[in-house]
């Protein structure tokens, strides 16, 4: 497998996750630069991450260059990096709501790029990211950036004009999955279980349910139908959900979000 040499700028909470995911792989050497000091003093403990004093040094050590900052850090970050790209470099971005035209408008002419939207639960090795290359990007780029991010889940390849759908399903996903679970946990304790129980039940239920899926031999309808018996307890679970709309609901949360992500991209 082909050697590769990563530079995180910035090493938060999902430089981290990706950091720790690839650290094991002894062909990818890892260095990093963050503004806060003692945060890439700690990564680089716990991780073997070689430090860099700034982004133009970060630029010499790495060919793949991701940029790991709050969407609002970017414009100055590319600034700095500009003078220091060259053709060789590959740019992943991290940055929500950040398109790759703006990262190519801000970087010499013809730079790669490789936009990215990972999700939390890759903290656990069980992320879902969305990539999508820009205009100079290569197949062969996505490629490294599949295996940059197969580190940390599972990997999705999208058009651009997807990425605020991906960003409804997957980016804000989480955050749906476990509203679900507490409200789950919380049906649990008001028919007679311990908190603790019932957020077992249900989380555990969930994962389940989730491979059951990802194995990819029935649809999540077929599943249902072979759960449910009639007049059984599922059915009868089935029909207040469905009562209430929930499937509805949860259209409408994901349209909400992606409308919103739309919103941020002005």
């Amino acid at each position: 497998m082909a050697r590769l040499s990563i530079g995180f700028i910035g090493t938060g909470r999902i430089a981290q996750a990706l950091i720790s995911g690839l650290s094991h792989d002894p062909n990818i050497v890892i260095c990093g630069y963050d503004k806060m000091p003692d945060a890439l003093h700690s990564v680089s403990l716990q991780y073997g991450v070689n430090t860099e004093e700034s982004i133009e040094s970060l630029a010499r050590d790495a060919e793949i260059i991701v940029i790991a900052v709050k969407p609002y850090q970017m414009a100055e970050v590319l600034a700095e990096l500009k003078p220091a790209l060259h053709g060789q470099h590959l740019i992943v971005s991290v940055a929500a709501g950040i398109s790759t035209g703006f990262i190519e408008s801000n970087c010499p002419e013809g730079t790669r790029v490789v936009r990215v939207m990972p999700n939390t639960p890759a903290f656990v090795g069980e992320g879902m990211t969305a990539l999508c290359k820009g205009m100079h990007a290569t197949a062969d780029d996505l490629l490294v950036a599949e295996r940059i991010f197969n580190a940390i889940g599972k990997t999705a390849i999208i058009e651009e004009s997807g990425m605020d759908a991906a960003t409804a399903v997957s980016g804000s996903g989480p955050a749906y999955m476990f509203r679900i679970i507490d409200s789950l946990a919380e049906g649990g304790e008001a028919c007679g279980l311990d908190r603790e129980t019932a957020q077992l039940l249900a989380a555990q239920t969930m994962l389940g349910a989730a491979k059951m899926v990802l194995s990819g031999h029935k649809s999540p309808e077929e599943l249902v139908r072979e759960v449910t018996t009639p007049g059984g307890t599922t059915e009868a679970g089935l029909k207040a959900m469905d009562e209430r709309d929930l499937r509805g609901a949860l259209i409408d949360t994901v349209r909400a979000a992606a409308a919103r992500s739309k919103e941020l991209m002005k």
